[in-house]
C-alpha cells in the first residue's frame, strides 16, 4: 500500500474525500490510511522522503525534486487567495526591519512570499498557523503571516491586514499564486505516477459533483466549523487548477521557482526543469 499525507484543512479534505473513502475507480492504487498533518510538518517529512504521496508547499518543492515529482492534480493555485501579513495596528512595511514576524513554518509558501516581498532582515518566528493570530493579538509578535481559514477570521481577532502577499505576487508577475501541490515519489515509476494522478483527479471531480458529500469528513478536522467559512475556504483554494495545472499553472510555478533561485532560496544547480517534471 502507498502512504499518503495531506493537511486537515477543508480544501485538502474536500479534494481527498473520494480517494480516502474508496469512491474513485477500480484502477486507483491501494493507499494506506492517510496521515493528516499541518503543511509544515508535511514539508519536513517530504525532505526526509517519508511518504509516497504528499501535499507540500511550493516553497518546499524547490528542495525535494530529486526524490519527488509534482502531479498535475490536487494543487492549490489561484487569485485572491494568498497569505496575508497582519498586525494589531498599522505599521509602515518599510519599518519592519528587525520586527518579530510569525510565519506558519520555514518552508511554507507564505514564508517565501514574505521573503520576496520584504527582502530585509526580520526576526521570523515559525509557529503552527492556528496560533499566529492569537500571538499577534496578544503582542507576542509584531506581525504574522496568516493562511487557510485565518484570512476569513482575522478581523474577529482585532487584526488588520498590512499586505495581501498574494495580491502583491499577482501584481508583480501576472500569475496566479502557487500555494501547494501534491507530489509522489519518483521511484514509483511513470505508470504508477500516472495512475496516482488520475485517481486524485477523479477524487477532485467527485468533490465538485457533490460538494456536500464530504462535509462531515471535512468538519472532523477543520479549525473553523462554520459552514460559510468552510465553503468560502474551499471555493477559494479548490478550482480548475486542482483538477489539472495546465499551461497557466505550470507557468506560475516555474516563475515561483525562478524567483526563488534568484533570491537564493533554492539551489541554483541543477536547475529545475519543471515543464518536464510536471508532465511526468
Amino acid at each position: 500500500m502507498l502512504s499518503i499525507g495531506f493537511s486537515p484543512c477543508p480544501n485538502d479534505t474536500f479534494i481527498f474525500h473520494g480517494l480516502v473513502h474508496g469512491l474513485t475507480g477500480h484502477k486507483c492504487p491501494k493507499f494506506a490510511a492517510p496521515v493528516l498533518a499541518d503543511v509544515e510538518t508535511l514539508n519536513m517529512w517530504a525532505m526526509q522522503s517519508k511518504l509516497d504521496v504528499t501535499k507540500l508547499s511550493f516553497h518546499a518543492l524547490g528542495h525535494v525534486t530529486k526524490d519527488y515529482v509534482l502531479l498535475n492534480a490536487g494543487s492549490a493555485l489561484g487569485r485572491g487567495c494568498g497569505p496575508l501579513l497582519v498586525s494589531r495596528t498599522a505599521i509602515d512595511v518599510e519599518k519592519l526591519v528587525g520586527k518579530k514576524i510569525a510565519i506558519p513554518g520555514k518552508y511554507t509558501t507564505a514564508a517565501m512570499l514574505l521573503q520576496l516581498f520584504l527582502p530585509v532582515e526580520c526576526n521570523l518566528v515559525p509557529m503552527p498557523f492556528e496560533t499566529i493570530m492569537p500571538s499577534v493579538a496578544a503582542g507576542e509578535v509584531d506581525c504574522g503571516v496568516i493562511i487557510h481559514e485565518s484570512r476569513f477570521t482575522y478581523v474577529q481577532h482585532g487584526l488588520i491586514c498590512l499586505q495581501d502577499l498574494g495580491a502583491w505576487w499577482e501584481e508583480k508577475t501576472g500569475h496566479p499564486i502557487p500555494l501547494g501541490g501534491i507530489v509522489a515519489r519518483r521511484s514509483l515509476g511513470s505508470e504508477m505516477l500516472h495512475s496516482i494522478d488520475e485517481c486524485i483527479r477523479e477524487s477532485v471531480r467527485l468533490a465538485f459533483d457533490d460538494p456536500q458529500q464530504s462535509r462531515t469528513y471535512i468538519k472532523e478536522y477543520a479549525q473553523e466549523l462554520d459552514d460559510q467559512v468552510i465553503s468560502s475556504h474551499i471555493n477559494l483554494y479548490v478550482n480548475s487548477f486542482s483538477e489539472n495545472l495546465g499551461a497557466q499553472g505550470i507557468a506560475a510555478i516555474e516563475e515561483f521557482m525562478r524567483r526563488g533561485r534568484k533570491a537564493g532560496v533554492f539551489p541554483t544547480s541543477p536547475a529545475l526543469d519543471l515543464s518536464v517534471k510536471i508532465q511526468i
